[in-house]
């Protein structure tokens, strides 16, 4: 059936003079002159025939008609607006990266705007996990893996190197590796260590220095517990200077005297098949490490 309804522009002006009472903020928030509400509303009531307002000094007052026609509108609006936002959710983009605890926490959490403000219409959900993702699940389409490689049958980027190297605050004033033989070492344990484990053990032999007790001290299973103790000013910890790259910048950690010790690289991996919201993750992986 064939609507005979009045222009839209019309219906519009109308609702927001009767919602606001006015026809100045009624034009501030359709972006337009209150000369050109008033042309729509008078256009309005020339096509009904009817009076909707009633002209005040500085103000305006619906009528009879007017009340009755305000809440209809108001409501098909309403209506009208709540459809177009679940078409366009429909229309978003999701895409989940799974990384482990100590990467999701200490890299991933404080750049994850940088991500929503380079593309707005992509959803990113954090799955923080040490285990390894199983991308059969649908639990995540791509993840952060720290390791050798490779990664059989799959799409994998290196994304970083990454390094260790004692850390801690400066109120303890450490300034060389002699310094540690007064120092409490903070370690942290891995699930699975091997001869390529970066502890205290492989630094201090890396450093050549045999006059501290590389298994003393506190352990934490959690690097951001490690990370949170040197902060502290515990002890000195051995830890990623990717992870505590921010720490490192903003002054809350030094990292008081080398070597450094090569730890696996980082690797972004996901099945070979992508979505194109996969690829905008790589994409500012990529882009964030660099800078």
């Amino acid at each position: 059936m064939r609507r005979q309804l009045p222009p839209l522009a019309t219906l519009r002006a109308f609702e927001a003079a009767a919602r606001h009472q006015s026809f100045k903020q009624a034009a501030e928030e359709l972006g337009v002159t209150p000369t050109a509400i008033s042309h729509q509303i008078r256009l309005l009531e020339e096509t009904l025939a009817l009076r909707l307002f009633e002209r005040r000094t500085r103000q305006v007052v619906l009528t009879r008609e007017g009340s009755e026609l305000y809440p209809v509108l108001r409501d098909g609006f309403d209506a009208f607006a709540a459809a177009l936002e679940r078409v366009s959710e429909k229309r978003r983009g999701v895409v989940t990266l799974s990384a482990t605890t100590s990467f999701t926490a200490r890299w991933l959490v404080p750049r994850v705007a940088s991500f929503r403000k380079r593309y707005p219409s992509v959803d990113l959900n954090l799955h923080a996990s040490d285990d390894p993702v199983d991308f059969g699940s649908g639990i995540a389409d791509a993840a952060v893996r720290y390791g050798r490689g490779p990664y059989p049958d799959l799409m994998s980027t290196r994304l970083m190197a990454n390094r260790f190297a004692p850390v801690c605050s400066a109120r303890l004033g450490l300034k060389s590796p002699a310094d540690l033989q007064h120092a409490t070492l903070l370690h942290s344990r891995w699930r699975h260590p091997n001869a390529d484990t970066p502890t205290w053990r492989r630094w201090l032999d890396a450093a050549k220095i045999d006059t501290v007790d590389a298994e003393a001290g506190i352990s934490f299973n959690d690097d951001g517990h490690a990370v949170q103790a040197a902060i502290a000013g515990q002890g000195v910890a051995l830890l990623s200077l990717v992870l505590v790259a921010d720490d490192l910048a903003s002054g809350l950690l030094v990292q008081p005297f080398g070597p450094m010790i090569d730890g696996y690289d980082f690797h972004l991996v996901h099945p070979k098949t992508a979505r194109s919201e996969v690829r905008m993750l790589s994409e500012w992986l990529l882009d964030a490490l660099q800078r």
